[in-house]
Parts: structure tokens; C-alpha cells; sequence
């Protein structure tokens, strides 16, 4: 049986980690309800820009361009330049830990999704996703960390920004994004997107999945469709990029709000355990020593 001294050691480092993950909880909690007051007013902006960009495109009618594929689009001389046959996956994950699975769920997902591409190169967000691939067999283009802030719309500029021009000067073919979506506030899970080229096809199977369908609107492009869509696919990129690092931040807040709580809980209650066999190791002792008081009394006597 542990001694009173170990008892007491054992409980007071608990009690110290317990005041952490209650702190933490408190903060995670406060950054969420930032997070998700941000969600709720971005996210008609986030699906808007989608729904918008897949009714432009299905009414576009475009002999080439190096921003689209599919069936009605000629890429076979949209670039002058040879292509790498690379795939670049943008991950998107914390830059800190005690998040509960929340991390390990998107590494998970990358490293099949890495499995399925072709030539796969990576562009990080956060600090623990560098941590984890750096040991990879996969190329690390760039890393970008926020320091656990809430993102900007500057943030996700600076990376739309690097993604088109490695895109345009041939660095790979497509690009895709892994970040973890906000179903609800217990329900997180990772979720891909390919952000370029932009392909009519998926975009029309994500709307059909969450009950959306195309305006059938006859759009005039001004001075040209190549040039409207040139200068709308960066802004779009952003918006895509800026709409998936806000739901991945709520999300974040929430897998640790969720995690620091279940540990809040468990340290409680290993405390209350520890407490019993305090009070019982403590009485057992007090009761020896009587037992040998009077022991010993009746020995003189």
C-alpha cells in the first residue's frame, strides 16, 4: 500500500494538472465562440462563392484555359510550359497539441490521400503538421503557422497567392485542401477539396450533396470569358482557402474544449479515488497505532 506522503504527492500533481486543463477549457471555450461567430458569418460568404463560381463555370463556354478541367475544356495547350505531373495537398492543422484526435484524424486522411496522388508535394498550415511530416517521405514546399490566432483574410491571401503562382509556373498540377469541417459542435470530421484546377464535376457533386442547384442564367463576360475567369479564380482561391482555415480554427477550439473536458472529468475523478485511499491509509495508520498503544499498556500492566 502506497504511504501517506506518495498519497499526497499523487493528489496534489493532480490537482495542479487539473487546474490547466480547466484553464485550457475555459480558453478553448472563449476562442470558440469567436470562432463559431465567425463561422456563422462566413460561412453563407464561403458557400455563395462556390455556388457562384459553379454557375459561371457551367455557363462558360471556353476553348482553353490552365485554370479548368473536364470534358468541355481544352488543356492541352492552355500552358506553353512542361508540367511536373505533381499533386500538392495544402493540410491545414493546429499549432498546438491537447486537441484529442483531432491532429492525428488529418494526418490520417493525408497520408491516404498522399497514397492516392500522383508525385504528392505538401504546403502545411500549423506547427504540428510540419512536426509530423517532416519526417515523410514527402516534399515540403512551404509551412505557414499563425501561432494559434484566429486566420486572416491576409493569412489566406499569402497563401493563395504562393499556390497560383507555383501552379502557373508548373510546380504541380493540382492542388488540393485537407481541413477539418464543423458538422456540429461534437461532430468534426477531415474533409478534401480540390481548389485547382477547378473541375465543373465536383463542384456540382459537393452542391448535390448539400441540396444546391445551378441558376440557369446566361452570363455575358466582359472583355473576354479567359480574362473574367483569370481574374476571378485567385479571388475565389482566397475565399476557399479563408473559409476552410475559420472552420478548421472552430473546429480546433472545439476537438480541445471537448478533450480538456473529458480530462477535467477523469482528473476529478481520479482525485476522488485518491482521496478514499488517502482517508482509509490515514485511518488504517491511526488504528495501527492504537492497537500498539494499547498493546503495549497491557504489557506493563
Amino acid at each position: 500500500m502506497a504511504s501517506l506522503r506518495d498519497l499526497r504527492l499523487r493528489m496534489r500533481a493532480i490537482q495542479q494538472t487539473l487546474k490547466v486543463t480547466k484553464a485550457m477549457d475555459l480558453i478553448s471555450t472563449a476562442k470558440l465562440r469567436k470562432g463559431r461567430r465567425l463561422l456563422l458569418d462566413m460561412e453563407p460568404y464561403f458557400t455563395r462563392i462556390q455556388k457562384l463560381m459553379y454557375d459561371l463555370l457551367s455557363g462558360a463556354k471556353m476553348e482553353k484555359s490552365i485554370f479548368f478541367e473536364g470534358d468541355r475544356f481544352d488543356n492541352s495547350k492552355a500552358g506553353s510550359r512542361q508540367r511536373s505531373g505533381r499533386t500538392a495537398i495544402l493540410a491545414i492543422s493546429s499549432d498546438k497539441g491537447l486537441a484529442g484526435g483531432y491532429n492525428t484524424n488529418i494526418f490520417r486522411h493525408i497520408h491516404e490521400l498522399c497514397s492516392q496522388a500522383k508525385n504528392p508535394v505538401l504546403i502545411l498550415v500549423g506547427s504540428a503538421a510540419y512536426r509530423h511530416f517532416i519526417h515523410s517521405p514527402w516534399l515540403i514546399l512551404e509551412n505557414y503557422t499563425f501561432h494559434s490566432a484566429l486566420p486572416d483574410l491576409d493569412d489566406a491571401e499569402g497563401i493563395a497567392d504562393y499556390i497560383i503562382s507555383q501552379y502557373l509556373s508548373g510546380m504541380f498540377n493540382e492542388a488540393h485542401i485537407v481541413y477539418t469541417h464543423m458538422y456540429s459542435s461534437n461532430k468534426i470530421h477531415p474533409r478534401e477539396l480540390q481548389i485547382l484546377p477547378l473541375n465543373e464535376n465536383k463542384i456540382q457533386e459537393e452542391f448535390q450533396e448539400i441540396g444546391e442547384t445551378r441558376q440557369e442564367i446566361d452570363f455575358e463576360y466582359l472583355p473576354s470569358t479567359k480574362r473574367v475567369f483569370d481574374a476571378l479564380v485567385p479571388i475565389y482561391v482566397k475565399g476557399i482557402i479563408y473559409g476552410c482555415l475559420i472552420e478548421a480554427y472552430a473546429s480546433e477550439q472545439s476537438a480541445r474544449m471537448t478533450a480538456m473536458d473529458e480530462a477535467s472529468k477523469n482528473a476529478e475523478e481520479m482525485l476522488s479515488n485518491l482521496h478514499i485511499l488517502y482517508n482509509r491509509t490515514r485511518q488504517a495508520g491511526i488504528t495501527q497505532e492504537m492497537t500498539e498503544i494499547v498493546g503495549g499498556s497491557e504489557a506493563l500492566r
